[in-house]
């Protein structure tokens, strides 16, 4: 074996056998340990922010998009965000050992499920270094270790929280391989991590496209899927014009390089034509190119300098940017039809005054997260109540959207005699 595969071996080998002093760890000391996590992030602030800064300057040097510099940036107000993540997943209810759907069989046996932790799970995610701390928080809470591979992107970032996490566990008296940090940009070390199926039971992969259908295609290990974020906003008829403007606004300009942005917006036919302006006005005003089919071309391409035509190859396209695929659809069938052909199951929201057709777009489209007169950017774990999300799974198992403590364990059964034996 090459020495990186050496390497990552030993980290998957040492993640496992940390797992199982996890396992026999208390709630209360998970807790504890994370509230001091949060502590210790704020404590050096300015240690993370001067990893940071060479993160950021390389990034520069390398012509690294605005969408990734922006992903890649850490203040002291992100860093702040990142501590009082932490602190709310160590205060929500605790999930293992949690008993559900219990029921008394017939002969007595009294049957149960309880919730247990995955065990070790490698998480390989690019230029967002707060994954670093949400996703060491959420499997900490839940019982299970994890290894951590961040991009290059990020590399100094990450290693100046994860030291701060492993401290942390040290001081606790928990094995620092808990949560395991890959300290290496060598891109073979992906291609080994994603065969450890002896030691990891899980792998979720956070990125790009090009970096999920990697890790799809060659891991022989249960991974998670995402492979991007189409997000419709459907703006019905009856819409409140005042309303779905800022609410356009947020979800298209607020952070166009995140996947529950805003990439297609579907314009109800029954809108009268200056609604349709004002709402594509709002776009145009911050710059938004606006994509726009055959028929918003001929009424509106006069108006707006920043419209050019769609062409097929929009309706399912993931921009991260400051575009917009816009186009007609007639009524909530054509909307749903057309989420339904080009929908990437991650998030997608109606704008209406009408109940039946908002209780309509909440039955029948099946993405991961569905909202009714709210901004797609709410599709994410600590604007949900989960303190922060491992990921956002557009696959429906095990878990569909974005993934708190509880989607990363699993139930067994229990059950519980009074020396009952099988007859049959």
């Amino acid at each position: 074996m090459t020495d990186i595969s050496d390497y990552i071996v030993s980290i998957a080998r040492n993640a496992r056998e940390a797992s199982h002093a996890l396992a026999r760890s208390t709630a209360e000391q998970r807790i504890s340990c994370l509230h001091i996590i949060a502590q210790q992030l704020r404590a050096h602030r300015s240690d993370i922010i001067q990893a940071n800064a060479t993160d950021m300057a390389n990034a520069r040097e390398s012509g690294l998009s605005d969408a990734m510099l922006d992903r890649l940036m850490l203040d002291e107000k992100r860093i702040e965000k990142m501590a009082v993540s932490i602190d709310q997943i160590a205060d929500q209810p605790e999930v293992v050992g949690k008993i559900e759907n219990e029921y008394t069989r017939p002969n007595g046996l009294v049957v149960a499920r309880m919730r247990i932790p995955i065990g070790v799970i490698a998480i390989i995610y690019e230029a967002r270094p707060n994954v670093t701390s949400d996703a060491a928080a959420l499997c900490l809470k839940s019982g299970n270790a994890v290894i951590l591979k961040g991009g290059k992107e990020a590399f100094h970032s990450n290693c100046a929280i994860a030291h701060i996490i492993q401290d942390a566990l040290a001081h606790h008296g928990l094995p620092r391989e808990i949560v395991s940090f890959v300290e290496t940009t060598d891109r073979e070390a992906v291609s080994v991590l994603i065969r450890q199926n002896d030691f990891i039971d899980l792998l979720i992969p956070r990125g790009g496209e090009g970096l999920i259908r990697f890790v799809v295609q060659n891991a022989t290990i249960p991974t998670i899927q995402h492979f991007k974020g189409v997000c419709h906003i459907f703006v019905e008829k009856t819409a409140d014009i005042d309303q779905a403007i800022p609410i356009l606004l947020n979800a298209k300009c607020q952070r166009p390089g995140v996947c529950n942005a805003l990439e297609t917006l579907l314009l109800d036919s029954g809108l009268p034509r200056d609604a349709q302006k004002r709402l594509l006005q709002s776009l145009a005003d911050k710059n938004v190119v606006l994509h726009a089919d055959s028929s918003l071309y001929s009424d509106f391409a006069s108006d707006f300098e920043t419209m050019v035509p769609a062409t097929e190859e929009d309706w399912p396209k993931e921009y991260l940017s400051l575009d917009v695929a816009v186009r007609r659809v007639d009524g909530i069938e054509g909307a749903i039809d057309h989420i339904t052909r080009y929908s990437s199951l991650h998030t997608e929201s109606v704008l209406t005054r009408d109940e039946d057709v908002a209780s309509r777009f909440l039955r029948e489209v099946n993405s991961s997260t569905v909202l009714v007169n709210a901004s797609t950017r709410f599709a994410d774990g600590g604007e949900l109540g989960l303190g922060a999300e491992i990921g956002i799974s557009t696959t429906k198992l095990h878990a569909f959207g974005p993934m708190g403590c509880e989607d990363l364990t699993t139930r067994k059964f229990i059950v519980r005699g009074t020396g009952q034996i099988r007859v049959l």
